[in-house]
Parts: C-alpha cells; structure tokens; sequence
C-alpha cells in the first residue's frame, strides 16, 4: 500500500524531471514556446504528486482509525 503511493510519486517526480530537463536541453533549440509549455506542465505536477503521494487508499488504515488489536475505549477517551 504504502510502496504502491511512493511508486507513483516517484513515477510523477520522474516525468515532472525529464519534461523540465529535456524542454532545456533540446527542444528550446527548435521551439522555445514548447520548451516554456513544458516547463508549464513540469511545474503543475509536484503539486499533484503530492495529492496522489498522500491520498488514502481503500486498503490503508487512517492515523485516526483505531488499530484491530486495540483494546476498546472507556468513555473518557482513556484506552
């Protein structure tokens, strides 16, 4: 579950790397406003790799959720 999240974000950060890097290196030499375009969508992905980075998925247990071998609460939320 966890390896699945960090799989895709790093999958995101690679894609986000090579957009920005190759639109510098080769293609600003045939067309800059594709190379800007590029660095446009390079900068719109570290923020969507974050939301996917962290997004709960049906598997994950949520840091509020009590675990299964937790002993059961008393009425003044001491365990």
């Amino acid at each position: 579950m966890y390896a699945r999240r960090r799989r895709r974000y790093f999958t995101l950060m690679v894609i986000c790397l090579a957009l920005f890097v190759s639109a510098w290196a080769f293609v600003r030499l045939w067309s800059v406003p594709a190379a800007v375009g590029m660095c446009v969508v390079a900068m719109v992905i570290p923020p969507l790799a974050a939301i996917v980075g962290n997004r709960r998925e049906s598997d994950d247990r949520w840091w509020d959720e009590p675990s299964d071998d937790a002993p059961p609460r008393d009425g003044n939320g001491r365990g």
